[in-house]
């Protein structure tokens, strides 16, 4: 039997991620904080309980070795580190990286994206070949860089395929940019005002996505960092329309061209200067990837669930990792200001 470790696997990735592997032949151990187990998974698979940043403890879950470790919660070159020290207990590995990890022809990326002119205008498609930040200690997208450097430094001792993710969407997620669409629906909002002429485009990526990238990397293992988008990126007016679609809402959409006008009017979490679209070639041609769902395709699954989590609660505490990202600094349901600015532009 194929021996898999799925590390963060009660995730939002990685419960997806565990049972594609399951139901292609992987004996699975998924391991997370909890120990938990999702009512999805085949009867077969294990659970184990771990402190990711527990180095005797991540030893204990290898054993005597594995075939494969799939890691959707590794950040940062400590993480690295261990894989090293275990090389000789893996056989292959598939480790969550970002996109987040790209500089444009400027040096800018989204560490500099709240400056003045400061968001990346990258290639369309955005191929691996971009240049990256420089690995360090002190972002998210410098961390990613150093884990992967490291991860991929370990060459044949090692092969590690990384996933450079989009915005990754799925049930489970808990900065779910659809909720933006979803409690205005559910707040019987009709109209709404997007930035940038609605055409801002963040390539997004489903956990589906994920989990088929991740079961192909895992029979064919090799050292690479390969982009993992779905099969197109949406403009932000589209993934509108698409929600109220599933939610059987109609609404009017007010578009504004360039930046938000005002403060809580126009910013939604897709909201960019440039778009941000990944090449998924190398995917195809390296691993045989070929899209198993569109965007749309994944949204119902998505939609249900945020109307679910919602409730009758506020926003905040049914998605308090969200709030903490956007709020105070950006209110992302400021009707009243919304309001007012529309008001203003009919007179």
């Amino acid at each position: 039997m194929k021996n898999a470790v799925v590390i963060g696997a009660t995730g939002q990735t990685g419960r997806v991620a565990v049972r594609a592997l399951a139901e292609d032949g992987w004996t699975v151990t998924a391991v997370s904080r909890t120990g938990g187990r999702d009512e999805q998974w085949p009867g077969d698979v294990r659970e184990a309980r771990l402190d990711r940043d527990d180095d005797a403890a991540l030893a204990e879950v290898l054993g005597d070795g594995v075939e494969l470790v799939v890691d959707m919660v590794a950040f940062h070159r400590g993480h690295a580190r261990q894989y090293a020290a275990l090389a000789d207990r893996i056989g292959s590995a598939v480790v969550l990286s970002s996109g987040a990890v790209y500089e444009d022809a400027r040096g800018r990326s989204f560490d500099t994206q709240d400056e003045p002119d400061g968001f990346p205008e990258y290639l369309v498609p955005l191929p691996e070949t971009q240049p990256t930040v420089a690995p360090g200690d002190t972002t998210y997208g410098t961390r990613k860089v150093a884990l992967e450097q490291e991860l991929l430094a370990l060459g044949e001792r090692l092969p590690v395929t990384l996933l450079r993710a989009g915005a990754i969407h799925g049930p489970g997620c808990r900065t779910p940019r659809e909720l933006y669409f979803v409690k205005r629906n559910v707040d019987g909002r009709r109209v709404r005002v997007l930035a940038h002429g609605g055409r801002s485009r963040f390539h997004p990526v489903s956990a589906h996505t994920l989990a088929e990238l991740v079961r192909l990397a895992a029979a064919r293992p090799g050292s690479r960092a390969l982009n993992a988008g779905d099969p197109a990126a949406p403009t932000v007016a589209e993934i509108g329309a698409a929600v109220d679609a599933v939610m059987g809402v109609e609404t009017r959409t007010v578009l504004v061209e360039g930046d938000p006008p005002e403060r809580g009017v126009g910013l939604t979490p897709w909201s960019a200067r440039h778009p941000v679209v990944y090449d998924m070639s190398a995917a195809e041609r390296e691993l045989g990837y070929r899209p198993v769902r569109t965007y749309a395709d994944s949204l119902a699954e998505t939609v249900h669930w945020l109307v679910d989590q919602l409730g009758d609660r506020d926003w905040r505490e049914a998605f308090p990792k969200m709030a903490a990202t956007y709020d105070p600094n950006v209110d992302l349901f400021d009707y009243a200001a919304e309001d007012a600015w529309l008001a203003r532009q009919e007179d």
